[in-house]
């Protein structure tokens, strides 16, 4: 579901769907970033799942926004990725910027290129299979597209990825069958396998600490029954 509308997505998305809510429930919802972004704290990319926190005040909205600004947010994704990767854990840090030569794609800029802006992923090895690794990552920075393009970046682009190369075999040593293996469990899932799993922060009013944490989905489950099954 795509979180507000936008060019080409003017229905269906997330901001209509808690308008509807408010509306039913009369419930209120913050008009911070306008109607359009109702209630919209922060943004997951399209066919990402997972949590995503929405202010129904304004102060409420004001006091989360700082804390995402901060990076005192606590973010927690799981992702499926090709290959295995050589270092189990670790942190990734670079700039990221728009693509020259697609800027609907974002990517790492090299050399003396000294645009964009500091990205850093903290990554850690959860399972590995026999071409695929179930992996964490931890956003210390919230840019656009940023696990997808580091993971990318590493040659291990999350599985199902088509923006960032994910619909294609990285770091796997192809034989006939398994080609056809991995042709059918692409079959099975049409986004990239990336889930937002952990959201943390400080609840605006009490002070308290709260922690969300949200259980992979079922396309997702299938991808690490099936690999390992065959193992």
């Amino acid at each position: 579901m795509v979180v507000h509308p936008a060019y080409k997505n003017y229905s269906g998305t997330m901001v209509n769907a808690i308008l509807h809510y408010a509306e039913k429930t009369k419930g209120s919802l913050s008009n911070l970033n306008g109607f359009e972004r109702a209630g919209i704290v922060h943004r997951l990319d399209k066919d990402t799942s997972g949590l995503i926190v929405i202010a129904k005040d304004e102060v409420t909205h004001r006091k989360l926004s700082e804390q995402f600004f901060h990076h005192t947010i606590e973010r927690e994704y799981n992702a499926i990725i090709w290959g295995k990767l050589k270092k189990k854990k670790g942190e990734i840090s670079n700039r990221l910027g728009r693509d020259k030569k697609d800027r609907k794609k974002v990517t790492v800029l090299k050399g003396d290129d000294n645009s964009g802006k500091t990205s850093v992923t903290l990554y850690e090895v959860i399972e590995e299979y026999d071409f695929l690794s179930l992996v964490k990552l931890k956003l210390k920075t919230g840019r656009t597209h940023q696990i997808r393009v580091h993971m990318a970046d590493m040659a291990h682009p999350v599985f199902g990825d088509e923006t960032y190369g994910g619909r294609e075999p990285h770091s796997v040593n192809l034989t006939s069958n398994l080609k056809s293996r991995i042709k059918n469990l692409l079959e099975k899932i049409d986004r990239q396998a990336l889930h937002a799993k952990v959201l943390g922060f400080i609840h605006p009013v009490t002070n308290e600490k709260m922690r969300f944490e949200s259980e992979l989905p079922d396309d997702m489950k299938k991808i690490i029954s099936e690999v390992k099954h065959s193992l």
